[in-house]
C-alpha cells in the first residue's frame, strides 16, 4: 500500500471501537468460568423451553375447536398467525439483544415473562369464567410470543459463548456442543409430545398447562443457579448501524480507484494487536466495500475519525461476512418446505392408513413424529463419538467436516427423504384406486401407516445434518455484535411459511401430492 503522505497516522476515538473495547474488555473472564460448566445450565433452560413450547403449540387447536369452541378454519388462522408472529419477533428481540441488553439480560427478562404467560394461561384454563376466557387466553399466548422474541435468538447463542475461540480444546468442544445442544431440543420436545398432550386430552387442561408453567419456573431458577459460571458479553451497539456506515462510507470514496490511492487505508490501533476476539484478514470478495477503508486527504486532515466516512478493515469484513450468508440462507429456504411436510403432509397421509395397534389401541395420526425425535436421539451420539472421530483421521478438520459439507450432506438427505415420500404415496394411491376408493374420502386406506417411517427416519437424519449445521454456520460465520441476529436468521430459515392446497378433497390432489415431493 502506499503511505508515503505526510499526514500523520490516524487514531481512533469513536463511539465503534469504545463498543470493540467493551467486547475485548468483557471477553477476559477467570479461567473458571464459561465451558461445559456453564454451558450445561443453558441447554437445560432450553430443553425446559421446548417442552413448554411444544406441550402447548402441539395442542393448541385442539383447545380453540374443543374449549373456545371456534370453527375448524378460523382456529387454523388463529394458531398460524400465532405462529407468524411468534416466527417474526425474535428478529426484534435480537436486535435488542445485541443492542442495548445484551445476550444474558435479554434472557431473563424474557423468561421471566414467558413464566408469568405460562401462569396466566392455566389460570385461564382452571379458573376464569367461559365469557372472560377466549380474551384472557389471546392475552396470554400473544405474551408468550413476547417471551419468545427475546429467548430463541439469544439462548443458543449466549450458550455458545461460553467456549472461547482462542481455545483450540475449547473451540472444538463448541462443534460437538451443537449436537449435544439440538438433542436437548429434540428431548424436550419429545417429551411434550408423548406426555404433555396425553395430560392435556385426558387428565384436563390446567393440569397439562401447569406443568409446563412448573418446567419453565424450574428452568428459571436452574439458570439463575448458573449465574456465577457464565461469561457474559454486553450490549455492543446497533448491528445495523455498523453495517450501513460500511456502505456509507464505499459510497462517499466510489470514485477513488483502488485501495493504493490516497494516504493509504486505515486497518487497525496498534491496541488492536492484543484484543482476544478474532481479527479478519482482508478477502478478495466484494471488493467495493475496501474503498470504505481508504484514508483520503479529507481523512487525513481530520484529527479524529468520521465512522460514516473511514471504517477500519475489521468492520469492513465483517459486513462482508454477513453477504456472504445471504446465499447459504437462499439456498436453505427449500429445506424449510421439506420441514413443513413432516408436521402436515405426513400427518395426513398417516390419517388414511391403517393405524390399529390391536384390538383396542388406534395410534395418534401424529404420534408417528416420535420417529423422527428417536431418529435425532441415536443419531446424535453416533455422529458426534464415532462419524467426528473417524473422519477428522481422513480429513484433519477438527469437526470432522466442513460445516459446508455437513449443510449440503443434510440438503441431499432432504431430498432422499421426499423420493421416500413419493414412492410410499405412490403405493398409497396405487392401493387406493385399486380397491375402487377413489370417490370415498373417509375410506381408510388397506395399508399400514408403518410404511411412513422410513421417510420420518432419513427427515431425522436430515435434520441432524442440516439444522445442527445451520446453528453452527450461523453462529460461526456471524461478527461477535450481531450474534444474536445472526441465530434469528437461522429461525428464520425453518420458520418460512408454506401456501399449500389441501390434497385429501379430491382424487386428483391425491396424485398430486406425488409430483409435490418429487419437485
Amino acid at each position: 500500500m502506499d503511505t508515503s503522505g505526510s499526514a500523520p497516522p490516524l487514531r481512533i476515538q469513536n463511539d465503534h471501537e469504545d463498543r470493540e473495547q467493551n467486547l475485548i474488555c468483557q471477553e477476559e473472564p477467570s479461567s473458571s468460568r464459561g465451558g461445559w460448566g456453564a454451558a450445561i445450565f443453558i441447554i437445560f433452560v432450553e430443553v425446559a423451553e421446548r417442552f413448554a413450547y411444544y406441550g402447548m403449540a402441539g395442542n393448541l387447536i385442539t383447545y380453540l375447536t374443543n374449549e373456545l369452541h371456534e370453527p375448524v378454519p378460523m382456529a387454523a388462522k388463529n394458531v398460524n398467525t400465532w405462529v407468524g408472529v411468534s416466527s417474526l419477533l425474535p428478529i426484534l428481540g435480537a436486535f435488542i439483544a445485541d443492542a442495548f441488553l445484551g445476550r444474558f439480560n435479554t434472557i431473563l427478562v424474557s423468561s421471566i415473562i414467558y413464566l408469568l404467560a405460562m401462569v396466566l394461561l392455566t389460570i385461564t384454563v382452571s379458573v376464569i369464567p367461559l365469557h372472560y376466557q377466549k380474551a384472557m387466553f389471546f392475552v396470554a399466548l400473544y405474551m408468550l410470543s413476547i417471551g419468545l422474541a427475546g429467548h430463541k435468538p439469544c439462548v443458543q447463542t449466549f450458550a455458545a459463548d461460553q467456549f472461547r475461540e482462542d481455545s483450540p480444546e475449547e473451540k472444538k468442544a463448541k462443534s460437538s456442543f451443537f449436537n449435544w445442544w439440538y438433542l436437548g431440543i429434540t428431548v424436550g420436545a419429545s417429551a411434550a409430545i408423548l406426555v404433555v398432550i396425553y395430560v392435556q386430552d385426558n387428565v384436563g387442561w390446567a393440569a397439562g398447562f401447569g406443568i409446563l408453567t412448573g418446567a419453565i419456573a424450574v428452568a428459571l431458577a436452574v439458570f439463575l443457579f448458573g449465574y456465577k459460571k457464565y461469561r457474559k458479553q454486553g450490549p455492543l451497539g446497533s448491528p445495523f448501524t455498523t453495517v450501513a456506515q460500511v456502505f456509507v462510507a464505499a459510497a462517499r470514496k466510489r470514485h477513488i480507484n483502488g485501495t493504493s490511492a490516497g494516504f493509504g487505508v486505515y486497518s487497525r490501533d496498534d491496541k488492536d494487536q492484543h484484543e482476544t476476539r478474532r481479527l479478519l484478514a482482508q478477502t478478495s470478495q466484494l471488493r467495493c466495500l475496501d474503498k470504505a477503508i481508504i484514508i483520503d486527504h479529507l481523512d487525513a486532515s481530520s484529527k479524529n475519525r468520521n465512522p460514516w466516512r473511514l471504517c477500519s478493515l475489521n468492520q469492513v469484513e465483517q459486513v462482508k461476512l454477513v453477504l456472504r450468508l445471504i446465499p447459504v440462507w437462499m439456498c436453505c429456504l427449500l429445506f424449510a418446505v421439506v420441514q413443513s411436510f413432516v408436521q402436515t403432509l405426513f400427518t395426513k397421509q398417516g390419517s388414511t392408513m391403517v393405524r390399529s395397534i390391536g384390538p383396542n389401541f388406534k395410534l395418534p395420526q401424529a404420534s408417528l413424529q416420535i420417529f423422527l425425535g428417536l431418529t435425532i436421539a441415536v443419531a446424535i451420539p453416533i455422529y458426534d463419538r464415532v462419524f467426528v472421530p473417524t473422519a477428522r483421521k481422513f480429513t484433519g478438520h477438527p469437526s470432522g467436516i466442513t460445516i459446508l459439507q455437513r449443510i449440503g450432506i443434510g440438503l441431499f438427505l432432504s431430498i432422499i427423504s421426499m423420493m421416500v415420500a413419493a414412492l410410499v404415496e405412490a403405493k398409497r394411491v396405487g392401493i387406493v384406486r385399486d380397491q375402487n376408493l377413489l370417490d370415498n374420502l373417509k375410506a381408510i386406506v388397506p395399508m399400514k401407516v408403518w410404511w411412513l417411517i422410513p421417510q420420518y427416519m432419513v427427515c431425522g437424519l436430515s435434520d441432524v445434518f442440516t439444522i445442527v449445521g445451520l446453528q453452527e454456520f450461523f453462529y460461526d460465520q456471524t461478527p461477535e455484535a450481531m450474534r444474536s441476529m445472526g441465530a434469528a436468521a437461522y429461525l428464520s430459515v425453518l420458520k418460512k411459511p408454506v401456501r399449500r392446497k389441501s390434497w385429501l378433497n379430491a382424487d386428483d390432489q391425491e396424485v398430486k401430492l406425488v409430483g409435490l415431493y418429487c419437485s
